[in-house]
């Protein structure tokens, strides 16, 4: 384990780094490694052989046994004073988890997706302190807070192999998906900082915009945190003109407001509309910098009626805009395997195909502040899913105070950003009312329920970025309106699933006119490269074990050969059978995007499902897992 960090309360350094090497130990004690956080405890037992690699054959089910115990990671830092305010800044904390400091217990987290910052002043001490984090088993986790509901709430047990995810704020494919793993991981994902409170810190830095004549306003609004008044200096500035504040603050938040005026700014566009131009906001305390990425554009979302009934188009900078793009899920299914290199490979890669939007869909992650300055730089415009998807959800005051919190901070983290388009509730919680026989014979129990939690997320977000637009679901007709949107043809945005799912011909497509076609697609195999990886010879057929295994699809690979025989002579070998699965798929997403391109002003935006894959495994995906292009990147 890595020796305990040192700082000295006489140096100016306010900040300790707690990534590193840890001590990852099985709360039964059978199983001690090291695990390097950020990251996961899965790569970290298969770093030290204690597992094996879960992507590989059949290991899926080798490593079942993980999530089903509760972990502990655990280091050393030392301070040579303690008499200071001292805080943790902890976020991507993977999911339920208490941690303690020299065994006080200082934060009872349970939220992946929310920045905690317990103050630890009572529990640290002069010397060599001990902080621990004990992972509480997401799959136990998630059956308690099944048993404490006041009725039952149903989760797609297709989707989610690993029961009850739907109970807590983690990504919701974690528990599997029709094309991801289940392996219910956990971990560490973000930072975690030893900080020193000595006046204030920034707790948020949130912006907005008015268009006016001759340029624009830029309001920046700064949320300070102190402990008791006091006064410091505020430093904000923008590319070249700045200013300093002296500000008073109260005990807790403090809101400190700026306007800056910029004559006739360079427009930020979407790729292939215009350039990216970015300004830099700075805002300084004496020992704190938070840097925000600033591109000025306007943007609406139109939905007024007409003949076929009402429209679902972006207008950006005042020109109507065809959204080109596909669906993003995470970029690995384990956090450790990830890196900010990959992922800007697979955002250059969609740049590269002529997309000028991605959806961060609803069952991953909201992505790290990196992962969007990067999409404002190339000009992807984000549809942002809030992260709810394809199952039922608690509608309990302690849940929805957690999504309300959560909201809060994701927004306000996020919403500077130019690229951030739309604000969606959740995906396809509305459709999932009518998948289980608790909702279709209780409709009027489960939809209150749904419109509690989704009402909780439209104030939140309201609240926090009242400029932000809002779309309540994924696919939705609109407002208020919860009936199956999944083939509506005349408003919102649609789910077009009935070539695959339902086996229909490509021809198909042409038979439905989407005003927004937010998700549609078509499997193939990933290339044969990356299926070397995880299978030996002898599992080269579709009927393999293994080869199944890496199917996520239920009949997925009875589905591509069944195409197969449709459109094509059957190949001679497992290989070419993989190569055509490519070509078929292309031709399957080419006729639907020619055609409801064609379909403009009608139809303004196709996203296809999906970018990437978090794993090696057959999907709807047009990048390999690893950044490979298929067939149908290619077209």
């Amino acid at each position: 384990m890595q020796g305990p960090v040192m700082i000295s309360s006489s140096t100016p350094e306010t900040v300790i780094d707690l990534a590193g090497l840890w001590r990852l130990t099985s709360v039964d004690r059978d199983h001690t490694t090291e695990l390097t956080v950020p990251g996961d405890i899965h790569t970290a037992l298969k770093d030290a052989g204690i597992i094996p690699d879960p992507y590989h054959g059949a290991n899926e089910k080798a490593v079942q046994w993980v999530a089903q115990q509760d972990w502990v990671l655990e280091r050393t830092f030392i301070l040579d004073e303690a008499d200071a305010s001292w805080y943790l800044d902890i976020d991507y904390l993977d999911t339920v988890a208490i941690v303690f400091v020299n065994d006080v217990p200082v934060l009872s987290a349970d939220n992946c997706f929310r920045r905690y910052r317990p103050d630890i002043s009572r529990a640290v001490r002069p010397g060599e302190n001990t902080i621990r984090i004990h992972f509480h088993s997401n799959i136990t986790a998630g059956a308690e807070r099944q048993a404490r509901q006041p009725f039952y709430i149903p989760y797609h047990p297709g989707n989610s192999p690993i029961a009850n995810g739907n109970m807590l704020r983690k990504p919701q494919c974690h528990f599997g998906w029709d094309w991801n793993i289940a392996i219910a991981p956990l971990g560490l994902y973000g930072k975690i900082l030893l900080k020193r409170l000595d006046t204030a810190r920034i707790e948020h830095v949130v912006t907005s915009q008015r268009h006016i004549d001759g340029g624009v306003e830029l309001h920046v609004a700064v949320t300070l945190f102190a402990e008791g008044p006091a006064s410091l200096p505020v430093y904000l500035s923008l590319n070249d003109e700045g200013l300093r504040l002296d500000c008073g603050v109260g005990a807790g938040e403090t809101v400190v407001r700026h306007v800056f005026f910029v004559e006739n700014p360079e427009l930020w566009w979407p790729a292939g509309s215009g350039g990216q131009t970015l300004y830099t906001l700075m805002v300084e305390l004496p020992d704190e910098t938070v840097t925000r990425q600033i591109g000025f554009r306007t943007i609406e979302l139109l939905t007024d009626k007409d003949d076929a009934g009402s429209r679902f188009a972006f207008r950006i900078n005042g020109r109507e805009i065809f959204c080109r793009g596909a669906n993003w899920i995470p970029a690995d299914a384990l956090y450790s395997l990830t890196s900010r290199e990959k992922t800007e490979d697979l955002l250059c890669s969609a740049v590269e195909a002529n997309m000028n939007m991605i959806r961060v869909w609803g069952g991953g992650f909201y992505e790290e502040d990196w992962f969007y300055d990067l999409c404002d730089r190339l000009g992807l415009l984000v549809w942002q899913d809030f992260m709810f998807a394809c199952n039922l959800y608690p509608c309990s005051e302690d849940f929805l105070d957690n999504v309300e919190h959560e909201v809060d901070y994701q927004v306000k983290r996020l919403s500077s950003h130019p690229s951030i388009a739309l604000w969606c509730g959740d995906n396809e919680l509305v459709g999932a009312l009518t998948w289980f026989d608790e909702s279709r014979n209780n409709r009027d129990r489960y939809l209150v329920a749904y419109d509690r939690l989704n009402r909780t997320i439209e104030k939140a977000l309201k609240k926090a970025a009242p400029e932000a637009l809002w779309w309540p679901s994924s696919p939705a007709s609109g407002y208020l309106d919860y009936g199956d949107a999944w083939h509506a043809d005349g408003s919102g945005d649609m789910h077009y699933w009935s070539v695959w799912h339902e086996n229909k011909s490509f021809d198909n497509y042409r038979s439905v006119k989407p005003r927004f076609c937010s998700e549609f697609g078509f499997q193939s195999y990933t290339s044969m490269p990356v299926i070397r990886t995880y299978a030996e010879d002898k599992d080269m057929n579709i009927a393999s074990p293994v080869i199944e295994l890496h199917q996520k699809n239920a009949g997925g690979n009875e589905r591509i050969a069944g195409t197969m025989f449709r459109y094509f002579r059957f190949p001679k070998d497992f290989e070419n059978f993989v190569y055509l699965s490519q070509v078929q798929q292309a031709l399957a997403i080419r006729t639907a995007v020619d055609y409801w391109r064609s379909l403009k002003p009608h139809c303004m935006g196709t996203l296809y499902w999906q970018l990437n894959d978090t794993w090696p495994v057959a999907s709807w995906s047009s990048l390999d897992y690893g950044g490979g292009w298929k067939a149908l990147h290619y077209a």
